[in-house]
């Protein structure tokens, strides 16, 4: 299987776990750099849990989502050995990312100042819920609790109800893709002055990150809230929101009255021409609206809407969007045959160059599968490995995959 060269001849040493640190590494994977993960003698956590408990023989689908086209490497760091092979390979890497809470990095004696000693040009990068020195550094960074802490899930759902957080991981997942842009900023900028750089990722920043919009506006003097009427953001105005129909909802954005007013032939609506009628007056609109929408289905509402301009769209569920012809038009989904899970789906890279989709190079690998291919490549050989297999410093998979 092939797939980019974009970063081709990038070394990439990831000491990442869970979600943020393995998915930002897959960017640079995809992309094209050498990956090698190191993980510890148990395997990583995500080898051992997955969302909706979801194991394809086995095999963690959590560790799958986010650990393709990698090399890994198992190395015990809490020996001296181990820590003495780790920085062997960060002597070699152009990219050392860690997102381990902040100062365990620099107990194991991987922290960035240890790196830069033997590596002076290396882009080094620490990603973290909190930082490495705030109040809240040894807190866990995890999506939910990031959710709370920035005020996201205050600003989603009606006004009556609870706080809502987003149905999924969003704060890692935008976390790794600032992760990976910040390497190929810092990559650039090495390639025209030969300096590295430290690269800091934070959930929180990412988090505010998202809420770009939201909160300038509470920076500036609007105090953002939650809609009254739930439909949607509390600072668009009407008809900005999902409403419920006939059957299904549908969701209707930045939209003139007048044009809405003629889909849905309700003349209520028609009252509320003047551009300033939009917010000043949009729980009424709504209100108007909604029940108007309740006379048919979406699909009908859907087509009617988009016929008269107004822009509209039924709300999917997963499986639904997964069907979508026009959302498989993008190419997103991949299949791959693995020789024990089965057929297994991914969602590809996002990005694309020439009308070209990356291509899995490799399935997510098994344990210590490349330890030992790497350390060979450090010098070391068949039998130095495998005494350091049989002390435990490191592990050698037994067999390759199928």
């Amino acid at each position: 299987m092939s797939g980019f060269e974009s970063l081709k001849g990038i070394k990439v040493l990831s000491l990442t776990q869970f979600l943020l640190g393995p998915s930002g590494v897959q960017f640079l994977s995809d992309l094209g750099a050498e990956v090698i993960k190191v993980e510890p003698p148990r395997g990583a956590y995500e080898r051992h849990w997955s969302g909706a408990d979801l194991f394809l023989d086995g095999r963690s689908m959590f560790y799958m989502l986010a650990n393709r086209n990698a090399k890994s490497v198992c190395l015990d760091l809490k020996s001296e050995e181990g820590k003495q092979l780790a920085l062997e390979l960060a002597k070699e890497a152009d990219v050392v990312v860690q997102n381990f809470r902040p100062g365990i990095a620099e107990r194991l004696g991987l922290g960035f100042d240890a790196v830069r000693e033997i590596n002076p040009s290396v882009i080094y990068v620490s990603a973290s819920g909190y930082g490495e020195r705030g109040p809240y550094r040894n807190l866990p960074g995890q999506d939910l609790l990031l959710q709370a802490m920035t005020g996201l899930a205050d600003i989603t759902g009606a006004a009556d109800g609870p706080p809502t957080p987003v149905g999924t991981a969003v704060i890692d997942q935008h976390a790794a893709a600032l992760l990976a842009l910040g390497v190929l900023a810092a990559l650039f900028k090495r390639e025209r002055t030969g300096e590295g750089e430290h690269v800091q990722i934070t959930m929180a920043r990412a988090a505010l990150d998202l809420q770009l919009e939201s909160i300038s506006y509470q920076l500036n003097g609007y105090d953002v809230s939650r809609s009254p009427d739930g439909l949607g953001s509390g600072f668009h105005q009407a008809p900005y929101g999902i409403y419920a129909t006939a059957e299904g909802y549908i969701a209707i954005s930045l939209s003139p009255i007048g044009k809405v007013a003629q889909a849905t032939a309700c003349p209520e609506l028609h009252d509320f021409q003047e551009k300033q009628d939009a917010w000043k007056y949009k729980k009424e609109i709504a209100t108007i609206l909604g029940s108007a929408l309740k006379q048919r289905p979406a699909a009908e509402w859907e087509r009617i809407l988009r016929e008269h301009d107004v822009w509209a769209q039924r709300v999917n569920s997963y499986q639904e969007t997964i069907n979508d012809p026009a959302i498989n038009s993008l190419n997103p989904f991949e299949s791959c045959e693995h020789g024990t899970a089965g057929t297994v789906r991914f969602l590809r890279c996002p990005i694309q160059f020439s009308d070209e989709d990356s291509q899995t190079k490799s399935f997510p690998a098994q344990l210590g599968e490349h330890t030992k291919e790497v350390l060979e490549g450090l010098g070391y050989r068949d039998q130095e490995i495998t005494e350091l297999a049989t002390r435990g410093v490191v592990h050698v998979a037994a067999t390759p995959p199928s």
